[in-house]
């Protein structure tokens, strides 16, 4: 028992500050700006569903799957990087003007929930620093506790939890907006797409150093 609170702590400690619904729910509210409150909740709820299968796969199988198709986490975080600074960049070139309550009925379901994986829960929500913490904890969980079921519940029980969080956060993101006003979600937002492009090249940067670091260099040693 013991130890599955131990496993739950880890994983909601490990994964929520990366995760960070809060600071992620003005990014939300930009990319969803154009569509209704319920529509906006209604996508919030798939987002929080995917980003709990996203997270619950890379802890219990991330690990294999990246072995099976040869791929290390610095690739990975290498590629996760150029998606993030790729979403951030078009934050900060989008327009500042909403869209209209017309255009807002034009827009199909179909449409809108198609956003829901991509990018809303890749990468914004569950990007390559979750997927690789996510994985790290799963293998390590794996090897010094085995198949225990309660461990494997409190993973399963933490994941859960995380994700219920990115929907509160994101369902209720315009009750923020509200409380802040206009200009200063505006400013929010485009900060927060600034820092996002930063985070981008900061993961890219990462996984290049763990990518270099593993390359061996010879030194020739210079003979007089």
């Amino acid at each position: 028992m013991s130890d599955a609170i131990k496993v739950l702590l880890l994983v909601l400690s490990a994964l929520f500050p990366i995760v960070d619904p809060l600071s992620g729910s003005p990014i939300y509210l930009a990319l969803t700006r154009d569509y209704s409150r319920e529509t906006r909740r209604e996508l919030a709820w798939h987002v929080a569903i995917n980003s709990f299968f996203l997270m619950l796969g890379a802890y219990f199988i991330g690990s294999h799957v990246l072995g099976f198709f040869g791929v290390s986490l610095p690739v990975v975080q290498v590629g996760g990087g150029l998606v993030v600074v790729s979403v951030g960049w078009s934050m900060l070139m989008q327009s500042d003007q909403p869209a209209d309550n017309a255009a807002r009925k034009t827009i199909q379901p179909q449409e809108v929930f198609r956003r829901a994986f991509y990018p809303l829960t890749l990468p914004l929500t569950v990007g390559p620093g979750s997927i690789s913490v996510a994985i790290t904890l799963g293998a390590n969980s794996s090897h010094r506790y085995g198949v225990h079921i309660l461990v494997i519940l409190a993973a399963i029980l933490a994941i859960l939890l995380i994700a219920f969080s990115v929907y509160l956060c994101y369902g209720f993101a315009d009750r923020l907006a509200q409380a802040l006003g206009d200009t200063a979600m505006l400013v929010i937002i485009r900060l927060s797409a600034f820092l996002l492009v930063c985070i981008g090249v900061q993961i890219i940067w990462n996984g290049l150093g763990a990518l270099l670091s593993s390359i061996p260099f010879h030194v020739q040693p210079y003979l007089h």
